[in-house]
């Protein structure tokens, strides 16, 4: 939503400045010089990209658009589960679990949070990192050293298609001077015309320097931030994630581990410690 806000205001701003001047807005209208800029993008991108890279850059490109940090809804929703977890294994053994991280889908304890089922990821993280804790006699450290492993892996997969798309939006300017050179070349053949007519071709050919730094710095690169700054906030969830596990193997008890979790919250996504008491005592 703010994403196309966003979009409108710059919009907005570029062309009322322009009118202002009493411009000719026909003049910006040189769909030729988007097929050059644009086009070459397109194929800069692809060469850039392997196979397996240029899928997930389509797939995440839409986050622009629909991504939204986690909710202080959805930090509760996992620091409950985990608290009720922790507690399962704390009253009947590590192994009293093992049931409901073998197949989650039909877990009585995973059933009652919805949101853990339907994020694939988290779930796998989750089960996975009990699964470690119930099979082996692992070591708070050593448990933490294997979740920054899985999360910096994750961390650096997400930020691909931030990257590439950044990468895009540095190549427009140069992109666009390409299509303003091919427009003076076209002008060059108009020499013999009258000034209306080469003025008029010029104009055009600067259509396309314009409309390259225009999408660099008001539309491209904005979108390679958001989708940096997407896949920060995701990382942070999973950030708190693994310091309820770690305090908990740590010997913390259930509700100490998870207020351990909700102090590394930031922002407003951090629910206050009643409202975490309170979700608990349910």
């Amino acid at each position: 939503m703010f994403a196309i806000i966003g979009i409108g205001v710059v919009f907005a701003a570029v062309i009322s400045g322009y009118l202002m001047e009493h411009g000719n807005l026909s003049v910006l209208v040189q769909p030729a010089e988007l097929v050059i800029i644009f086009g070459a993008a397109t194929g800069a991108l692809i060469i850039s990209s392997p196979a397996r890279i240029l899928p997930l850059i389509v797939k995440n490109i839409g986050k622009v658009f629909s991504a939204k940090s986690r909710s202080k809804a959805e930090y509760i929703e996992v620091l409950a589960l985990l608290n009720t977890i922790f507690t399962k294994m704390r009253k009947e053994g590590l192994i009293a679990i093992e049931g409901d991280i073998e197949n989650p889908e039909t877990s009585p304890i995973f059933s009652k949070y919805p949101g853990i089922l339907k994020d694939h990821h988290a779930l796998n993280f989750i089960c996975d990192n009990l699964k470690v804790i119930i099979s082996t006699n692992v070591t708070s450290y050593e448990l933490e050293n294997i979740m920054e492993l899985e999360m910096e892996t994750h961390h650096k997969e997400a930020l691909i298609p931030a990257s590439s798309v950044t990468r895009v939006a540095d190549g427009l300017p140069g992109l666009g001077i390409v299509a303003a050179v091919l427009g003076v070349v076209l002008t060059m053949g108009k020499i013999s015309e009258p000034p209306e007519v080469l003025g008029h071709s010029i104009g055009a050919a600067l259509v396309g320097t314009f409309l390259g730094v225009l999408m660099c710095y008001g539309f491209v690169g904005p979108m390679g931030t958001s989708l940096e700054h997407t896949a920060n906030e995701e990382s942070v969830y999973y950030q708190v994630m693994k310091i309820a596990l770690v305090s908990f193997v740590g010997g913390a008890a259930p509700q100490i581990a998870v207020e351990f979790a909700r102090r590394a919250i930031p922002g407003d996504g951090k629910p206050t410690f009643s409202e975490l008491e309170q979700e608990l005592r349910k």
